[in-house]
């Protein structure tokens, strides 16, 4: 077809042609701009005081140095690092981290009950931007006690997220609790159903009836605590979460050092399995980016 039957000419055939130029230009320029983000990793050291009543201790060293390491390797722009429970309630070290770090990462914290709001402002200052319940192990707490509602209408005002490692079957019942008290729950792991029932376990069923609610994220993150089928499980999960869900509010998360799952598991073959998970590198850069304002990145 000529210039002339398209009823263009010469001229501004060449110049629609360098307006589409620029117009994919700068959407690619865009696209590249979006922060890639690591929802979940530990740092840690073994000259850091350990809380009484642990499930675990590591007998290695994961310095910010090597995490950042990581994150440079994966293409990650940015990342988080959630407190490890063998750590308890001693945030320090994590501070720490985030304030070498220059703003490139944010955390989450572990706190006690009777937490100062100071205390709190101190941690957002730092950038943390939620508290951790890891519940593994241990009693399912009575989120409308009277500390409880304290504590969470202080993450409320703090604009924090809750961030909980549980069963699906306790998630399914708590994540709405924390949804009463206003605050965001993010669900670590795929939820953790039964490795034997997998998709089918009731209460992975019961939480992706959340993601109607469009408050709550789920972390599709170290399908290995999954149990021993746990990749083919987190293939099967994944279409039900994004259809569920949508893909803003899934996270993914390296779990990086991977506790307890070191000899089989490292960073790179974790950020792999997220390529052979989501194929489509769009869906994929969605879910990376999508945590940017969960996160304050």
């Amino acid at each position: 077809m000529t210039f002339a039957k398209r009823g263009l000419t010469r001229r501004q055939f060449g110049a629609s042609l360098a307006s589409l130029v620029t117009v994919a230009a700068t959407t690619a320029r865009s696209e590249a701009a979006l922060p890639v983000i690591d929802t979940h990793a530990h740092v840690f050291h073994r000259g850091l005081k350990l809380a009484p009543g642990r499930r675990y201790a590591p007998d290695y060293d994961a310095p910010l140095a090597l995490y950042l390491e990581q994150l440079d390797r994966g293409g990650m722009s940015h990342g988080v690092l959630v407190q490890p429970s063998f750590l308890g309630t001693d945030n320090s070290y994590l501070v720490e981290c985030l304030k070498q770090a220059n703003g490139r990462l944010r955390g989450i914290a572990v706190v006690d009950l009777a937490v100062s709001a100071d205390e709190l402002r101190e941690l957002d200052r730092a950038g943390v931007v939620g508290i951790r319940l890891n519940l593994v192990g241990r009693p399912v707490p009575d989120l409308a006690a009277s500390e409880w509602k304290a504590l969470l209408g202080q993450v409320k005002a703090m604009g924090w997220q809750v961030e909980i490692q549980r069963n699906a079957a306790d998630i399914a019942l708590l994540a709405p609790q924390l949804l009463d008290h206003g605050v965001t729950p993010v669900l670590d792991h795929y939820t953790l159903p039964d490795p034997k029932l997998g998709i089918a376990d009731a209460g992975f069923q019961s939480v992706l009836k959340l993601g109607a609610t469009r408050s709550v994220w789920v972390k599709i993150s170290a399908p290995y605590r999954n149990g021993a089928a746990g990749e083919d499980f987190a293939k099967q999960a994944y279409p039900l979460l994004r259809n569920a869900y949508g893909l803003d509010r899934l996270l993914w998360g390296s779990d990086w050092p991977h506790t307890q799952f070191e000899a089989t598991q490292t960073y790179a073959k974790n950020r792999e399995f997220l390529d052979a998970l989501i194929v489509d590198e769009r869906e994929r850069a969605q879910v990376l980016a999508s945590p940017r304002q969960l996160f304050r990145v």
